[in-house]
């Protein structure tokens, strides 16, 4: 088990704020209990979640799930030789966050100014924003955070002169008292930001490190756009996924490569700096592949950061199928899906059809339709149940026409993309093994 790591002070002092804080009646399925829950009173209570005084629908994790997927990906890092800066857009969860620092992580990985000020607010002191930074009313903001304290560290993303140009006016006008660190960040055609080409990323390194306010760090990129198949955006379909063409994890490693081989040739446009420059890349999909080819050596020594986040609460779909487990790749880290959506049955109008209390409003669909568990208290089986449809409020279960359900009853489904689901509750309850509330974590979308 992984000796868990001490937190920052301030960290602990403001998730002990928030872990008795009362939980608003507004937040979904809290409307019955009044304000009367918080995080700490659903632990000490211990109620089954039958019995909780909570309304459905309702998210839920499973926390021996989120400990096992701790544990497993940090001892992949570990006998890998990388350091993890997990996603934390995928829950926007201090306490989740908090959880993973512990477990050993780097820092916290975000993709807005917005998602850096939520992560301050709670004390985090290292953060990579994984996106550039041109608002600058954001850079203004971050440049005083850096000047109050010696402590904090911020990375942020360039692929541009304007881009640099942009974050040393903006540092120019307001003193961080220290240079920003900056990755420069390297694309691929059709996909999202970052230079094009190897020239352009080293053009726009040494502006970077000319500009006096900015120092560069390393090298960034992001594959899980590469093959159009990886990034779980318009798939409605139930059970996304499936196997990843060879071709894809092809271009992916050939990927990796060159953002391996841009770190090398940083070092010799700018000259080797005090420590190894970071060289970051891996989303949850392919991130056994960016770690083979960023580890695999260069000309100079390189500090490894994955940012894989959705590998904490996994899924039963997208995930599920293209991740390394899912590829059944040699070494990968034993991941589980912790993630449920509790919905009751509101009408059997049809044989063959049961209508559920939970929608698009509840759940994440682009990467797939959420899967038929089970059924809250009982041994029912689901085995030929299937969501074929959302609305806003409403899901389309089929199932066989003699099934044991009715209205009133309580299905848990699993879901697909656990991040376009996490983002639409502000309060999830966490359950053990004997579906008992033990915990609520908060999501600060």
């Amino acid at each position: 088990m992984t000796e868990l790591l001490p937190l920052p002070s301030l960290v602990v002092e403001r998730l002990g704020v928030l872990r008795e804080r009362p939980i608003e009646a507004t937040e979904k399925g809290f409307g019955s209990l009044r304000g009367r829950a918080s995080a700490a009173s659903l632990a000490a209570a211990r109620l089954p979640l039958a019995e909780a005084g909570l309304v459905f629908p309702l998210l839920t994790l499973r926390e021996s799930v989120l400990a096992s997927n701790l544990e497993a990906m940090a001892a992949y890092c570990a006998r890998a030789g990388v350091a993890l800066a997990p996603h934390g857009k995928t829950a926007m969860s201090p306490e989740l966050a908090a959880r993973q620092l512990a477990h050993g992580a780097w820092g916290i990985t975000v993709a807005s100014i917005g998602q850096v000020q939520a992560y301050r607010a709670f004390g985090f002191a290292r953060l990579l924003l994984a996106n550039e930074l041109t608002d600058a009313t954001g850079i203004a903001w971050l440049a005083g955070e850096l000047a109050a304290d010696p402590g904090f560290e911020a990375y942020c993303y360039v692929d541009s002169p304007d881009g640099v140009a942009i974050l040393d006016t903006q540092l120019r006008r307001h003193p961080a008292g220290r240079p920003l660190p900056v990755l420069v960040e390297i694309g691929h055609a059709g996909g999202r930001t970052g230079c094009r080409t190897d020239e352009q990323a080293l053009a726009v390194a040494k502006a970077a490190q000319a500009s006096g306010t900015l120092t560069v760090a390393g090298v960034a990129g992001y594959e899980g756009t590469i093959g159009g198949s990886s990034e779980p955006q318009t798939s409605t379909s139930g059970g996304s996924g499936g196997v990843v063409p060879p071709r894809e994890l092809s271009e992916v490693a050939a990927f990796c490569r060159r953002l391996r081989g841009l770190a090398d040739a940083l070092g010799e446009a700018l000259g080797d700096g005090p420590a190894p420059r970071i060289v970051t890349a891996g989303g949850s999909a392919y991130f056994d592949v960016v770690t083979r080819e960023l580890t695999a050596g260069g000309a100079a020594p390189v500090q490894v950061i994955l940012r894989s986040g959705a590998y904490l609460t996994y899924d039963h779909g997208f995930y599920g199928t293209v991740s390394p487990a899912g590829r059944g790749a040699a070494g990968a880290p034993a991941l589980r899906p912790a993630l449920e959506l509790w919905a009751r049955v509101l009408s059997r109008p049809e044989p063959g059809l049961a209508l559920l209390g939970a929608g698009r409003r509840d759940v994440g669909f682009d990467a797939g339709l959420p899967v038929p568990l089970r059924v809250l208290g009982r041994d029912a089986s689901t085995a030929g149940w299937a969501i074929t449809g959302l609305n806003d409020q409403h899901a389309y279960l089929r199932l066989d026409a003699e099934a044991d359900l009715a209205p009133g009853d309580v299905v848990g489904l699993g879901i697909s993309h656990p991040c376009t689901t996490l983002d639409k509750w502000r309060v999830v309850v966490v359950l053990n093994d004997d579906d008992q509330v033990i915990n609520a974590v908060h999501a600060f979308f």
